[in-house]
């Protein structure tokens, strides 16, 4: 069998990957990174911004169950991860609110993915439509990894350190149905096709910790019955104005507070029954947050237009008591939604948590409804990491020789979201700098134990 030896090796090659290879080759290790696909990058083709939280105090008050450790890491660290982007000749904008409580910075991502493709080819190994079949473990420590080449050839890897980042297990329906809800493998992916638990597994086979199960998931509402044709649809269709419409089950009830975002009414949604609903928005809220971006620089998507176009159930009601005509087949009765309408826009403010941002009552017809379901990105569960990204033992402690980042980690946000480029930026950076010997001061971390 053939044998490669380097200082570190890295499995999953999307934006978590490519930063701790290419991170680790600035800092002067040699490296081998080995991606399932035929090509890199992951998820991360299809963002464009980079954000999270804008201070410790924000984060915890929008992730309040997250690890603190992690959460302090990730604020903690974003501004060097921005400065490590253009450092690279990444033009990366200056920072803009993201949702009401991010602040985040629009770059290119594509052009990151492949200068740090670029650095790895020049100055180490890629390996791609290659399968690790095996972690290589000596006295406990993982010291590398068994893959397998297309042509079935394999090739063992030693190595000083190993950086699992495939990028979650959306992809993979049994998993998706055991840690995040039964009806969970039912939703569409908004991501790529690849990421289908390989870290989880190769971690959980050494012995790592992992959770926490029914933590949530990254996703957005989308028109029901309306597949994805291509990646660009994952935006396209995602109906992220949500937190400024009214959002009904097959209950004809509200259920959930739609102010907080429509990453967490997706979530809620998720567990309604058929996990389906009726998204309801007025004129007003049509022409304001329909019709305008939803992030500064982000090109503004007509989603009514679009569904209705691609044949999804949506319609318009030019009052209230036309509700009643909607049709039967759809499982709703239109006269108990408008109802509840009237009744939100007699409450006011009064029905809706004092937090919620936009209180105004739908009270301009036409109304626009879009039947909407929950599609998923990537989920909360995965392998427990500390704030240096080394790999938490299940028996306690860390496995020596292991780190994670990106998608493929859990405990970073339980039913709560700052961002997902954010944290495989920064924990992809921590894993390489604590692989490498260069692990950045964590604030109660004694040093002997980041070293």
């Amino acid at each position: 069998m053939q044998r490669i030896e380097t200082d570190v090796l890295v499995i999953g090659a999307g934006m978590a990957g490519l930063t701790a290879a290419a991170r680790s080759l600035d800092r002067g290790a040699s490296v081998v990174v080995v991606e399932k696909a035929e090509t890199v990058g992951g998820s991360a083709r299809f963002a464009g911004y980079a954000w999270t939280a804008p201070d410790r105090s924000v984060m915890e008050g929008v992730n309040p169950d997250g690890d603190p450790a992690l959460r302090t890491a990730l604020v903690d660290g974003f501004a060097d991860g921005i400065a490590w982007i253009r450092a690279l000749g990444v033009y990366c904008a200056d920072a803009v609110p993201i949702l009401r409580y991010g602040r985040g910075h629009q770059f290119d991502t594509n052009q990151y993915l492949d200068e740090c493709r670029r650095r790895v080819t020049t100055g180490g190994q890629l390996f791609t439509g290659t399968e690790t079949s095996a972690l290589r473990t000596e006295d406990g420590a993982v010291t590398g990894a068994r893959i397998r080449r297309p042509d079935g050839t394999e090739i063992e890897i030693i190595s000083g350190a190993v950086v699992l980042a495939t990028g979650g297990f959306q992809a993979d329906s049994a998993l998706v149905a055991e840690h995040i809800h039964p009806r969970a493998a039912e939703m569409q992916v908004r991501a790529n096709p690849v990421s289908a638990g390989d870290g989880l597994r190769l971690a959980e086979s050494v012995g790592a910790a992992t959770g926490n199960t029914r933590s949530g998931f990254y996703g957005h509402l989308v028109p029901t019955h309306v597949p994805f044709r291509d990646p660009a649809d994952f935006v396209a269709l995602s109906l992220y104005y949500s937190e400024h419409a009214l959002l009904f089950n097959l209950g004809n009830r509200r259920f959930t507070d739609e102010t907080q975002g429509d990453h967490l009414t997706a979530m809620h949604l998720l567990e309604q029954p058929e996990s389906r609903g009726l998204l309801v928005a007025d004129e007003r809220v049509y022409r304001e947050w329909v019709l305008g971006s939803y992030v500064e620089g982000a090109i503004a998507v007509d989603k009514f237009e679009l569904t209705q176009r691609r044949g999804g159930r949506c319609g318009i009601a030019e009052t209230l008591a036309d509700f009643a005509y909607l049709p039967p087949e759809w499982g709703y009765d239109g006269a108990a939604v408008a109802e509840q309408i009237r009744q939100v826009n007699a409450a006011g403010a009064d029905i809706r948590p004092t937090r919620a941002h936009d209180t105004r009552p739908l009270d301009a017809g036409p109304y626009y409804i879009i039947e909407t379901c929950p599609a998923l990105t990537f989920p909360f569960h995965g392998i427990r990491i500390d704030a240096t990204a080394r790999v938490l033992s299940a028996a306690g402690g860390t496995i020596p020789g292991l780190f994670a980042a990106g998608s493929d980690t859990g405990g970073l946000y339980h039913y709560a979201y700052a961002g997902g480029i954010a944290p495989a930026l920064v924990f992809g950076l921590a894993a390489a700098d604590a692989a490498t010997g260069h692990p950045r001061a964590v604030p109660g971390v004694p040093a002997a134990n980041i070293g």
